[in-house]
């Protein structure tokens, strides 16, 4: 199954409908279930301008008991970021430790000369 999408204003664009797919199997990949995801799309304001509706929209996803709101201008860049945060690593990856002063004073002192 796939991720449940809602909408207030329309629907989604084509284009962000061609690439849920491979978001999908990216979310399978990375060991989540997409049909637990919900999308939805809303405008993020009143429109400014008369006669033109809101430049961006508010995009929330819910997925078990959490949920995160972004605001983008339009589904694509949504749906990049979207895909970022599914690939990306839960905890940075740990660097490398400095020796300590002690431990290069060793070092250092243990050089031949």
């Amino acid at each position: 199954m796939s991720i449940i999408l809602q909408s207030t204003v329309g629907g989604f664009e084509a284009q962000f409908m061609r690439k849920l797919p491979l978001v999908e199997q990216a979310m399978r990949e990375h060991g989540l279930e997409p049909s637990e995801f919900v999308i939805s799309k809303d405008y993020a304001g009143t429109a400014t301008i008369p006669l033109m509706g809101p430049f961006f929209y508010s995009y929330s996803v819910f997925f078990g008991d959490e949920q995160f709101t972004v605001t983008e201008p339009n589904d694509m860049v949504f749906l990049d970021y979207f895909f970022k945060r599914v690939l990306a690593v839960d905890e940075p990856p740990e660097l490398p430790r400095r020796p300590g002063l002690i431990r290069q004073l060793f070092g250092w002192m243990a050089q031949a000369v």
